[in-house]
């Protein structure tokens, strides 16, 4: 009897024993049959600034290597998106393109003052994106056309017709670094808007349209015409924002220099502090649609850093003068999240002075 219910237990130990390999190996058959997500898959990078902008030109050698550092090696494809200052980008990422991870966005850092403010098109909750990455921390610095009447900033200051400076539209650091010197330092300037984008200015300053232009420190040394521009001297870079000097123009006195040359009232200081919070997204914030799935966005993260890394992305930035020092997706998020939450009153004289 003993020895009947032995072999009927070893019988049920290998019947149990069988399932179960069958059970392991019909799911590493399912597993492999299905692949990695991405596979066979296209990813597209709606870009919100014309072709030849530094956006594009970065999207543009991201999709020749980023690829190959997601599973599945998906296809990557360009698709400009330009209008509104990248606000028409951001809004089909945020809300049209599905949550499903192949969507990417490269838009402008300084949207998140768009919504504080309250402009009507947007459609997106900054905090809310799935932030991927940024190749580098950059500030701004506005510069003049050479042959314009404005030397230093106490030129402008004094000038009954104050100069001319381009921009795509409110939001972006065309726009919101006039307003901000207007702001801080007693400035004045006319904002020329509705331009498409970098192309198209570049071309309104060379015909004498408009004498002046804000734009990040990454951009300037890192496409031209502004290269040859600078070293000819058709154009003159007044003032940088960062905190401290860049060293690619050391001889260039900063925003807070300045402010305390004049002794800026200190909640002026501390407005200063909000907008130009813009640049701890760096100059070229990558981001992914809302709600997608933790592990996408894990996938898409690495893949990026190790774009970063890429000795085929590192030669080319280097021949287009691109400074790479990385944002993680994770500090983005934060940062995101940090630069929404601000008191009524810090809004409230955002809005007046980018309403301008």
């Amino acid at each position: 009897m003993k020895s009947e219910k032995c072999k009927t237990a070893r019988v049920n130990s290998l019947i149990l024993t069988f399932a179960i390999c069958i059970l392991h190996f019909s799911f590493v058959r399912d597993l492999y049959a299905q692949g990695p997500f991405y596979q066979g898959k296209t990813v597209k990078f709606a870009v919100g600034y014309l072709a030849g902008d530094t956006h594009d030109q970065l999207a543009r050698a991201y999709s020749r290597t980023l690829g190959k550092h997601i599973p599945g090696n998906p296809e990557i494809i360009v698709q400009n998106m330009p209008g509104a200052g990248s606000i028409i980008a951001a809004n089909y990422v945020y809300g049209v393109a599905k949550p499903d991870g192949l969507t990417l966005g490269s838009i402008s850092p300084a949207l998140y003052l768009e919504q504080l403010t309250g402009r009507k098109e947007v459609q997106f909750d900054w905090a809310k994106f799935s932030w991927i990455g940024s190749p580098e921390y950059n500030g701004h610095l506005l510069f003049m056309r050479g042959d314009a009447p404005y030397k230093t900033l106490d030129d402008i200051r004094n000038a009954t017709e104050p100069p001319k400076c381009s921009a795509t539209g409110a939001g972006t650091s065309g726009h919101f670094v006039p307003r901000l010197l207007e702001e801080t330092l007693g400035l004045k300037f006319k904002l020329v808007t509705g331009y498409a984008g970098g192309g198209e200015q570049d071309l309104a300053m060379e015909r004498g349209e408009v004498q002046c232009r804000a734009i990040t420190i990454a951009a300037f040394f890192g496409r031209e015409p502004f290269l040859s521009w600078h070293k000819s001297g058709f154009v003159r870079i007044l003032i940088q924002t960062s905190r401290r000097r860049n060293p690619k123009i050391p001889d260039v006195p900063t925003l807070f220099e300045f402010m305390d040359r004049e002794k800026t009232a200190e909640a002026k200081r501390r407005l200063a502090l909000v907008i130009l919070g813009a640049g701890g997204f760096g100059s070229w914030p990558i981001v992914s649609t809302p709600g997608l799935p933790q592990d996408r966005v894990k996938t898409l993260r690495e893949a990026y850093a190790r774009t970063l890394k890429d000795p085929a992305f590192l030669d080319e930035a280097k021949k287009k003068g691109w400074e790479i020092k990385p944002i993680s997706g994770e500090d983005m998020d934060g940062l995101a999240r940090e630069v929404m939450a601000q008191p009524p009153d810090v809004i409230e004289r955002m809005k007046q002075i980018l309403a301008q």
